[in-house]
């Protein structure tokens, strides 16, 4: 069994946005050097998320535009009273959640044809991480 981990840092320039991090899952299979098995995807943040789905612009306006809708930023979550202002992206990470694990087939990732990993910042402008751990033969 082989195992290799790395650790994304993203700094964005807006508190909500959307990085497609396929790439970088890609690359660090390819580094493992595994054909079968998965890599485990996880925000290392409580107002983060992962996520699988397809890389269309409009999708992605409508998926903010939908979270912003169910969690809007409001001044009047309990959290506020902690001195935090980010309820909303608690709210947004739960219904995102905060990992998700991608198959690795043949030496490939095995996603469906439009699928993509997508990086989801609810509370950036900050450093924040996310681990990759590949495990397989």
């Amino acid at each position: 069994m082989k195992f290799l981990t790395k650790h994304l840092t993203f700094q964005t320039k807006r508190k909500r946005e959307y990085i497609n991090i396929t790439s970088e899952v890609e690359q660090l299979m390819r580094e493992s050097g595994i054909t079968e098995g998965m890599i485990l995807v996880s925000a290392m943040h409580i107002t983060a998320g992962v996520y699988v789905n397809d890389a269309e612009d409009g999708l992605i306006a409508d998926i903010d535009q939908w979270l912003e809708q169910l969690a809007p930023f409001r001044s009047d979550y309990r959290h506020h009273r902690t001195g935090e202002t980010n309820g909303d992206a608690h709210l947004k990470s739960l219904m995102v959640h905060h990992q998700v694990i991608v198959p690795v087939t043949a030496g490939r990732l095995d996603l469906g044809p439009w699928q993509q990993v997508y990086y989801a910042e609810f509370d950036g402008m900050r450093p924040k991480r996310v681990l990759l751990k590949a495990m397989g033969e």
